[in-house]
C-alpha cells in the first residue's frame, strides 16, 4: 500500500509545474509595455494558464486512479 501511495504523490507533483508555469506566465503578461496588444496577450495568457492546469488536472485524475483502482 505503501507504494501506491508514493506513486500518488509523485503523480500530484506535476502541479508544481503547473503553478511554476501560471506564475511565469501571469508576470510575463503584467510587464507588457504594449497597451494595443492587450487582447492578443490575454487570448495568450488564457491559453497557456488553460494548458498549465490541464497538466495539474491530469496529474490529479491519475494519482485518484493510482489510489483508488490499483
Amino acid at each position: 500500500m505503501s507504494l501506491v501511495a508514493l506513486g500518488a504523490g509523485i503523480a500530484v507533483l506535476s502541479g508544481i509545474g503547473a503553478g511554476i508555469g501560471i506564475g511565469i506566465a501571469t508576470s510575463g503578461a503584467t510587464i507588457a509595455r504594449q497597451p494595443e496588444a492587450t487582447g492578443e496577450i490575454n487570448k495568450t495568457l488564457l491559453l497557456g494558464c488553460a494548458l498549465a492546469e490541464s497538466t495539474a488536472i491530469y496529474g490529479l485524475v491519475v494519482a485518484i486512479i493510482i489510489m483508488f483502482v490499483l
